[in-house]
């Protein structure tokens, strides 16, 4: 396991333990900012597909970050899947950016210059990673 993943890891539990589950916290971040995307869930009235959705991009993150057995195929796959949905490649860059945010958000001082440096080396992967895709 590496010092990244450890880190990352550790801002995923740590947000857990504190607040609980942060779904709604992510999805209010995510609709302030990006009002157009509250659509494409107007048929999720319960949040239930906000949490899954949310399950499997921590789940992605921990492995993206850590040994990479299958976030950057995860991340391929629910580009195609969503681009069916008219969903472009972007918003998975956006979508992530915005979980970092709430997460900083919610450990404040405990945000420390080395977790935001695991985040931004991970985050440039997963950029990287959604416009491998998004040319392909």
């Amino acid at each position: 396991m590496t010092d990244e993943m450890n880190l990352i890891a550790w801002s995923l539990e740590e947000v857990a333990e504190r607040h609980g589950d942060p779904t709604a916290a992510v999805y209010d971040r995510l609709f302030a900012q990006n009002p157009e995307m509250a659509e494409l869930f107007i048929g999720d009235k319960t949040g239930a597909a906000r949490g899954e959705m949310l399950a499997v991009v921590f789940q992605t993150l921990l492995d993206f970050s850590g040994d990479g057995a299958y976030g950057a195929n995860m991340i391929r796959a629910e580009v195609v899947n969503h681009e069916n949905l008219g969903v472009p490649p972007g918003v998975f860059a956006t979508f992530f950016r915005t979980v970092m945010e709430t997460l900083r958000e919610m450990l404040g001082a405990d945000w420390t210059p080395q977790v935001a440096a695991a985040w931004d080396e991970m985050l440039a992967g997963l950029d990287a990673a959604i416009h491998r895709e998004a040319a392909v």
